[in-house]
C-alpha cells in the first residue's frame, strides 16, 4: 500500500511586503485508498500545500519534507512527480490554446506510460469516462480548457484523474464554482476514480456540500498554516454548524 506524508513542512512565499511564511510545520499522511478532507478559513494555507507537493515553483519549501513510499517528493521535478502518482486538479484550470483535448489526455497517458496505449480500447476507455461525466463528444476536439465554462473545467481535470490513474489524487477545491447537478457529477467522478483505483485523495475545500458525495475517512482543519484539530466525517459536520470562530484568535477577528 503506497503513503504520501507530508513532515513538519514550512513553505514560504516572496511578496511586495518581503517573505510571507505559510505553512509552519505540517504533519499529514495519506495512505492508498483513504480520503482525506482538508478544511480552513481563507489564507489558511490548504492550496499552499497543495502546489507545494505538486513542485509550484512559487512556493519555496524552507524545511520538511513530502515522500511518496519513502522517496522524497521534493527533489522530484513537476512532471516526475506526476510519473511518480501524484495527481493535482487546479482551482483554476489554464487554457492551453491550440492543444485537442483528445491529443492532450493520449500525450499525457503516453508519458506516464512509456508507451502509447492502444488506440481502439483507449478511445472507448475516453468515451465512457467522457459519457459518466455528461461531457459531449466533440469537447475532445476542442482545444484544452479554451472556452470552457468553470463547470466544463472542473469536469475536464476530473476526466484526466480517471483516464491517468494516479496513486493519489489532491483536489484543490474543486467544488468552487459548480453548480448542484455539476458538483454531482463531478463527485460522481472521483468516486469511481478512488473505488477502481484504490485512489489516495486529499480533497481541499472550505464547505460541507461536497463531502456529501465524497465521504472522507479523515478532517483536518487548518489555521494559520498548522493542522489545528484532526478528526472523522463528524468534525466536518461541527463545523458546518459552528464555523471556524473557535479556531480563530478573538483579537484578529474583532
Amino acid at each position: 500500500m503506497s503513503v504520501l506524508e507530508v513532515k513538519d513542512l514550512h513553505v514560504s512565499v516572496e511578496t511586495e511586503q518581503g517573505t510571507k511564511h505559510i505553512l509552519k510545520g505540517v504533519n499529514l499522511s495519506i495512505k492508498q485508498g483513504e480520503i482525506h478532507a482538508v478544511m480552513g478559513p481563507n489564507g489558511s494555507g490548504k492550496s499552499t500545500l497543495a502546489y507545494s507537493i505538486a513542485g509550484h515553483p512559487k512556493y519555496h519549501v524552507e524545511s520538511g519534507s513530502v515522500t511518496l513510499d519513502g522517496v522524497e517528493v521534493l527533489t522530484m521535478s513537476v512532471d516526475a512527480r506526476a510519473r511518480a502518482g501524484i495527481f493535482l486538479a487546479m482551482q483554476y484550470p489554464v487554457e492551453i490554446p491550440g492543444v485537442r483535448m483528445a491529443d492532450f489526455l493520449r500525450t499525457a497517458k503516453t508519458v506516464l506510460d512509456g508507451e502509447a496505449p492502444p488506440l481502439r480500447p483507449w478511445l472507448k476507455e475516453v468515451s465512457e469516462a467522457m459519457k459518466g461525466l455528461r461531457m459531449e463528444k466533440a469537447f475532445s476536439e476542442r482545444n484544452v480548457n479554451e472556452g470552457f465554462s468553470g463547470g466544463e473545467k472542473k469536469r475536464h481535470e476530473i476526466l484526466q484523474l480517471e483516464l491517468l490513474k494516479p496513486k493519489f489524487a489532491i483536489l484543490d477545491e474543486t467544488d468552487s464554482g459548480l453548480d448542484v447537478d455539476a458538483l454531482k457529477i463531478v463527485s460522481e467522478g472521483v468516486n469511481r476514480a478512488h473505488a477502481a483505483n484504490d485512489l489516495g485523495v486529499l480533497l481541499i475545500t472550505h464547505y460541507t456540500r461536497i463531502l456529501r458525495y465524497i465521504k472522507p475517512d479523515f478532517v483536518h482543519v487548518f489555521v494559520d498554516g498548522r493542522v489545528a484539530e484532526e478528526g472523522g466525517p463528524e468534525l466536518a459536520e461541527r463545523l458546518e454548524n459552528e464555523g471556524y470562530d473557535r479556531f480563530l484568535d478573538p483579537a484578529s477577528v474583532a
